[in-house]
């Protein structure tokens, strides 16, 4: 557990950095692509006015020097940003070219194409322009704006966006720290802890410090917790049961080891003896036989994974009945409607009815009937096996289920060892099944194994 708590931990540490490594990309990829979106707006805004000014040029029609002056006047062209050349190729044009302000300055030195995108040139010491040409009439129009403007604009958005991210580079790991020492400071705590809990080598069972926050840390304290009362009672629940293991094969033990002593003193003296202590000692020898079968039996059902399929448990109970009846004094009278399915584990049932008519067959007169009775509903499927015993009382009654666990009126009188009902309910739970007892007035008791459709 405290290498789960370590590693929750680094993971937390991880997660953080690789939390922040991910916003810091994710806001460098919006930048690019922002820078990107703004720079297309301002070409494509750039495109959008030197298309009208093209326009207006060719509705114009500058065929000579008054066209000309007339159109300057009236337009609202910034000479100071845009540069026009109107090139006359009519065969009776006087004047062939006319410039705008400072258009033949900007023409001495012939603008660079910039590669990739379309109508941008760079001129040296006047920057970027944007280039578009018409051509009406007879009439060859050329207009460069300069983009000095939409750059800076450009430039303000490179330098916020750089801001941004430096600003995130920056604050990055305060923030990785204080958040870290939240979450992981709770997690020291229940790593040291856990540390002192394993230390710690009373049999009391130890429980986590649950902080008030961060939530995540609370809720894995509570699990831990959960899994440690849980691991406790397992534990006290494997102390018992090696506890009662060893009373129950004490017994026979001892039984056995004072035979065995007293053939060994007075078996050559007294002859008749022998027969008599072999029959204790194989009886005994029977009883653990039985102690052990039963304890690997509730082994196996403590780590058994099912497989249910469909079958028919008419057909199954009728040969329970046939497998137990030599095995009986009491008669088996059994009342099973015919072609009754269930989804179970058909071993394992066979194993709980087994262990249930058994039973019967322990606490019942010989001279007495066991009934086994199969029922059906819209909701269940239920088998019964119901004796004419002395019944269970009900001090009895709450303890029937627990391992070893044996009346004190018949501990001793009546051979077994408190496991085949233990055995039996926990089949039935591993096959969702339902396993209860009532009295069976006048007396006896029902056990009745319940299936939900």
């Amino acid at each position: 557990m405290k290498k789960r708590l370590k590693l929750k931990q680094n993971s937390a540490s991880i997660m953080l950095r690789s939390f922040v490594l991910l916003t810091t990309v994710i806001i460098l990829i919006s930048g690019i692509i922002t820078i990107f979106a703004v720079g297309n707006q301002l070409l494509e805004t750039s495109q959008s006015s030197t298309n009208n000014i093209i326009k207006s040029l060719k509705k114009t029609d500058i065929d000579g020097d008054d066209d000309w002056e007339n159109w300057r006047a009236n337009n609202s062209l910034d000479t100071s940003t845009s540069y026009v050349l109107v090139h006359n190729m009519r065969k009776d044009a006087n004047t062939k070219f006319y410039y705008s302000p400072d258009t033949e300055d900007l023409l001495s030195t012939k603008p660079r194409k910039v590669p990739l995108i379309k109508h941008l040139y760079y001129r040296p010491h006047m920057g970027f322009l944007y280039y578009a040409t018409g051509h009406a009439k007879g009439i060859n129009y050329k207009l460069w704006v300069k983009l000095n403007s939409q750059f800076a604009t450009l430039e303000r958005v490179v330098i916020v966006t750089a801001a941004i991210l430096l600003l995130t580079l920056l604050i990055s790991p305060l923030y990785i720290q204080f958040v870290a020492d939240r979450l992981t400071g709770s997690l020291t705590k229940l790593t040291k802890s856990a540390e002192e809990s394993s230390a710690d080598m009373t049999q009391q069972v130890s429980q986590l410090p649950v902080p008030e926050s961060p939530t995540e840390v609370a809720t894995l304290a509570t699990s831990f917790n959960r899994l440690l009362m849980h691991l406790h009672k397992q534990s006290e629940k494997e102390k018992l049961f090696i506890s009662n293991a060893a009373h129950e094969l004490r017994t026979p033990i001892a039984t056995i080891q004072t035979h065995a002593q007293l053939i060994k003193r007075r078996g050559k003296e007294h002859p008749e003896i022998v027969a008599k202590s072999i029959d204790y000692i194989n009886d005994e020898s029977h009883q653990m036989e039985n102690l052990v079968d039963e304890l690997l039996a509730l082994t196996r059902a403590d780590r058994m994974a099912l497989d249910f399929k469909k079958y028919n448990l008419s057909n199954s109970l009728v040969q329970v009945k046939e497998k137990m009846t030599p095995l009986l004094k009491q008669t088996i009278i059994t009342n099973i409607p015919e072609n009754i399915t269930i989804a179970a584990h058909e071993g394992s049932v066979e194993q709980i009815l087994i262990n249930l008519i058994s039973n019967a067959g322990k606490y019942s007169d010989s001279t007495s009937k066991i009934n086994l009775r199969l029922k059906k509903t819209t909701d269940f499927v239920a088998i019964e096996v119901a004796d004419q015993g002395e019944g269970i009382s009900s001090e009895d009654a709450q303890h029937i289920f627990e391992r070893f666990y044996r009346s004190s009126d018949i501990r001793g009188s009546i051979p077994g060892t408190g496991l085949g009902l233990a055995i039996a309910k926990q089949l039935a739970d591993l096959n969702h099944a339902e396993l209860t007892f009532t009295s069976n007035k006048p007396h006896g008791t029902i056990f009745t194994l319940k299936f939900k459709n």
